[in-house]
């Protein structure tokens, strides 16, 4: 008995030893050279590994980086931003051009006062799997699902469920622009857009192509295709495709022409500041009444 194992354990051992070599000379055969600098690169990323460079993490985007350079304008990291993308460019002696930096954006205005619910959700609590099942809880087939996909993959805490309106909300101060709600969104409602002039955005909070009868039925706030907004804008910043109108934050100019102009109130303006109304001018005095002519005396 003591023999067999002995025996046992001696040829594991020279098994072992032997595909120890043979994965030693397999290694060395198919070995690739790596270019040192992707290491240096990565060192200086923030680490986040959250897809939103589009590539499958950090180290990936590092190789991307190094491969592309000297151009690295399909290179930008939106958690480390235009000072990441600084700190890139000076491990691989190149320049980089700075990016307006982005936000998520909520395009939906169907609150619970704005979009009232036609029947109940029992199952699992996931957008992803409501969406699979039915159009939702209300008659808005496009709009927020509610069930907060969209919170749950955020890893800078950026997003959370109002319960007072049923949406998400993001915090801008916290968003890093990684894209990973849009991802998570199956009805497409959240968009990153350019943060802004001094953090000012204008859009359209609605994504419903129903037409505007159907439209305003299923949600008071919902845009209704009218175009007033299009045919306001002096920078044709607006179109209006399928019965829904789009901003383009390229071409906006900040005007709020088409927020006064939309019949709905389904165009937001972010972050702009609060004009005071101007006082009531004072009630003009009234005119004094002239002193009465003293009488003329005759001369005797």
């Amino acid at each position: 008995m003591t023999q067999t194992i002995i025996w046992t354990i001696a040829i594991l051992t020279i098994l072992g030893a032997a595909l120890a070599v043979v994965l030693f000379v397999v290694a060395k055969k198919f070995h690739v050279e790596e270019d040192p600098r992707i290491d240096e690169v990565e060192k200086v990323l923030p680490g986040a590994n959250c897809g939103g460079c589009g590539q499958a993490g950090c180290r990936a985007f590092a190789q991307h980086c190094v491969e592309s350079s000297p151009n690295l304008d399909s290179c930008f990291c939106p958690v480390g931003g235009n000072e990441g993308m600084q700190k890139v460019a000076a491990v691989l002696g190149v320049e980089v051009v700075a990016k307006e930096p982005q936000v998520a954006v909520v395009r939906c205005n169907g609150s619970c006062e704005n979009r009232p619910r036609t029947n109940e959700y029992g199952g699992y609590q996931s957008c992803r799997v409501k969406a699979t099942l039915y159009s939702g809880d209300t008659a808005c087939s496009f709009g927020c699902l509610g069930c907060g996909d969209c919170v749950s993959v955020c890893q800078f805490g950026a997003i959370t469920m109002d319960p007072a309106t049923g949406l998400p909300v993001v915090d801008e101060e916290k968003c890093t622009a990684c894209g990973a709600c849009v991802k998570a969104c199956p009805k497409a409602v959240i968009e990153l857009r350019n943060k802004g002039r001094r953090n000012m955005r204008v859009y359209v909070s609605c994504i419903n192509k129903d037409k505007g009868a159907a439209a305003r039925k299923a949600c008071k706030a919902a845009c209704i295709g009218c175009s007033k907004c299009a045919k306001v804008c002096p920078f044709e910043a607006i179109t209006v495709e399928n019965n829904v109108a789009y901003i383009d934050y390229t071409k906006c100019k900040l005007c709020k022409k088409c927020v006064a102009e939309c019949p709905t109130g389904a165009i937001h303006a972010v972050n702009f500041p609060v004009i005071p109304p101007k006082p009531a001018a004072p009630a003009p005095k009234p005119e004094a009444a002239p002193a009465p002519a003293e009488p003329v005396k005759k001369e005797e």
